[in-house]
């Protein structure tokens, strides 16, 4: 079952002389427990098929549905509860709130949704376990490194029930160990069914993903299977 569906996308901005095309005529399905990489020079619309998956942003032309459900039918509150519950993001400007330590910005969006708040706690303390920041948890973003600010972002996109995962170079400030770890974490939420989307510029980490798709002036111009390699975890550890 697809998780995202993307059905001949396009966006534009601007309009008459000015206007840009940032995607055209893209399709893209992710299923549940599979990742996809989207890989593509600078410009290619890489980051606003991201923002329009995760209902950030809406199409110009066609059609976006996660389970089944199109995106266009939905109120603003629902497409609010739709992002909160469903959704994990994980954007290069991180999104931390600064009055919130490591711990309560990861267990923060289970506690919007009604998880008890030490319920909550625990779950996110282990996302930062997972990910080498247990003793960071009582941290506020402004005391940690960027790396270590990425790492909090990427424990908050994956901690709870979420159905899709939505990454903008989720190892771009981490040395190549701590890249792994974010790796493996991604791959654990894909493991319990979570469709994951990962854009990078990065073949090493493009080769984890079940598939990639290459784009270029917004367009889809190619999709391929990753080469086998030793970071390719997913299926080995199926």
């Amino acid at each position: 079952m697809s998780v995202l569906e993307m059905r001949d996308v396009g966006k534009a901005y601007g309009q008459g002389m000015g206007k840009v095309i940032a995607l055209a005529g893209v399709d893209l399905s992710v299923e549940a427990g599979t990742m996809v990489a989207v890989m593509g020079p600078s410009g290619s619309g890489k980051s606003t098929l991201l923002t329009i998956a995760g209902s950030l942003e809406s199409p110009t032309s066609g059609e976006v549905l996660i389970d089944d459900v199109s995106l266009s039918g939905m109120s603003r509150d629902d497409l609010a509860r739709l992002r909160r519950r469903s959704i994990g993001y994980v954007f290069q400007d991180f999104n931390l709130l600064p009055g919130l330590t490591a711990a309560e910005n990861v267990s923060l969006p289970l506690e919007l949704d009604g998880v008890r708040a030490r319920v909550a706690r625990q779950h996110g303390l282990e996302a930062l376990d997972l990910l080498g920041l247990a003793d960071r948890a009582g941290h506020f973003p402004d005391q940690l490194s960027g790396g270590e600010r990425q790492r909090v972002a990427i424990a908050r996109a994956v901690v709870g029930e979420r159905r899709l995962l939505l990454a903008d170079e989720p190892t771009g400030a981490l040395d190549s160990a701590t890249g792994e770890a974010v790796m493996r974490l991604i791959l654990a939420a894909c493991k319990r069914g979570v469709a994951a989307v990962v854009v990078t510029h990065d073949a090493q980490l493009a080769s984890w993903a079940d598939r990639v798709v290459f784009l270029r002036d917004g367009r889809v111009i190619d999709r391929t299977m990753p080469p086998p390699g030793p970071e390719s975890l997913l299926e080995a550890d199926r």
